[in-house]
């Protein structure tokens, strides 16, 4: 998206609720154009519904940007704290006549358009009467037509609009609006959103013609779906960024993966830099179609950030999602669970071991401690027993003849041992587990599986 001047955008979520991915994805979106241009971005809170929006709201919003590490250059402002600017605007449009004062009911509404056919917009009465609502004065001939960076030209018969209310008999001016005269007099050039917003989209232009102002260019996003094809919701696994943050996501994937859905590159990159998707990213490259969220993906492509982490700031982001100090204990178990982990909230199961005593899992156990293991996993303890040093590569060595003695493939001794030391069979490579629990705690908790499958051959 380029301009002869930089372009001034703006992310405007309503605090109704937390920012849900979509509306991560338009911010995004947003961000990019705005980076991508050297231009402006401002961050417009749509606070008119009273009785929805909430303080705890907004700071969610604010929270989730920040941490998806999404600045802006205005804000954040709030539209509701923008009423008497609006109240100057519709006193303008009462006072050229584009705008009028009409007491008509639903009812009368209604009854108008039944002698007249389906399809004719309504046309009212000028009324002196209190408490009536102001309705702008929409053409009669012509086309509303919307220039979309993403859809193309679409349009909007005039006829078919009502003169549609822009303000409540109380003087409180409706969202289509305050959103038109906000994007006028906050200099907006370029207007990102979801294309649910495509049809309030001919009455904003219509207000901003109306009050005489240049509109700016519009480009609206399809939205997102599941996997099922389905508009996307909680069924589809996480619906917010608070809810991605919590499950341990990190914020650059996030960026990563929310980025390339609906906009792409030729050469099918999955992998890109935040500051490659600042130099590459066009909006009108965004594709029509609804782009499809999948967690999966997301957490594929999250891994792979977490391996690519230094393993400094790999220990940094564990021990702030586990509220842990980053000191060298945590630094050695990062170090040996960073090839495994897709998410940081998968940590912990694979590096509590190292911290407090195994938590049995009782399907790993009956899964791997079968008949036949008790004299396998005796011989391993034994020889793990002199290795020295206790480290990954000798203790490999020390294991491999016991594997010859018994002609066993490696899975059939490494998981009991990974069983009796971690509780899981799941965890980082046994050799390296091994060596980061340390020869002392490694054998005793060997020692107590052993005890545990020999009371079991007692019982039976």
């Amino acid at each position: 998206m380029t301009a002869a001047r930089p372009p001034r955008l703006r992310f405007a979520p309503s605090p109704t609720g937390a920012l849900h991915i979509g509306g991560a994805r338009t911010a995004l979106y947003n961000w990019l154009a705005a980076r991508h241009d050297g231009g402006e971005l401002v961050l417009r809170i749509e606070d008119t519904d009273r009785e929805r929006s909430t303080e705890e709201n907004w700071e969610q919003i604010v929270d989730a940007l920040e941490w998806l590490e999404l600045d802006w250059d205005e804000g954040p402002v709030s539209q509701f704290g923008r009423a008497e600017r609006h109240r100057r605007a519709l006193a303008r449009l009462l006072e050229s006549g584009a705008a009028y004062r009409d007491a008509a009911t639903a009812k009368d509404v209604e009854a108008w358009k039944a002698e007249r056919g389906a399809g004719a917009g309504y046309r009212g009465t000028p009324s002196d009467e209190p408490g009536a609502a102001v309705r702008l004065r929409v053409p009669d001939a012509g086309e509303t037509v919307v220039e979309d960076l993403i859809h193309g030209p679409v349009a909007f018969p005039n006829a078919s609009y009502d003169d549609f209310v822009i303000a409540r008999g109380d003087g409180t001016v409706l969202y289509n609006f305050a959103v038109a005269v906000d994007d006028a007099e906050m200099g907006i050039t370029e207007v990102v959103r979801g294309d649910d917003h495509l049809s309030n989209t001919p009455k904003q232009l219509l207000v901003l013609a109306a009050l005489g102002h240049e509109a700016p260019r519009y480009a609206h996003l399809p939205l997102l779906h599941g996997p099922d094809g389905k508009k996307l919701s909680k069924r589809h696994g996480a619906a917010s960024v608070q809810e991605l943050r919590e499950a341990g996501y990190l914020p650059a994937a996030v960026r990563n993966y929310l980025a390339l859905l609906g906009w792409g590159t030729d050469d099918d990159t999955t992998l890109m830099p935040t500051a490659e998707l600042v130099r590459r990213f066009r909006v009108d490259d965004v594709g029509k179609a609804a782009a499809i969220f999948d967690e999966k993906k997301l957490r594929w492509l999250n891994g792979r950030y977490m391996r690519e982490l230094p393993l400094e700031d790999y220990v940094a982001a564990v021990a702030r999602h586990l509220g842990r100090e980053p000191d060298e204990r945590l630094r050695e178990a990062c170090a040996i669970a960073q090839e495994k982990a897709q998410t940081l909230d998968e940590v912990w199961p694979l590096i509590r071991f190292l911290f407090e005593p195994p938590v049995d899992d009782p399907k790993s156990w009956q899964k791997v401690m079968r008949p036949g293991v008790e004299e396998p996993l005796a011989a391993a303890r034994e020889a793990l027993g002199d290795v020295e040093p206790f480290a990954p590569e000798p203790i490999e060595a020390a294991l491999a003849p016991v594997l010859e003695r018994f002609e066993l493939k490696p899975g059939r001794l490494y998981q009991p041992i990974r069983v009796a030391i971690t509780g899981s069979s799941v965890s980082p490579g046994i050799f390296e587990s091994l060596a980061a629990l340390g020869r002392a705690d490694s054998l005793a908790r060997i020692d107590e599986a052993l005890v545990r499958l020999r009371s079991a051959k007692l019982d039976e």
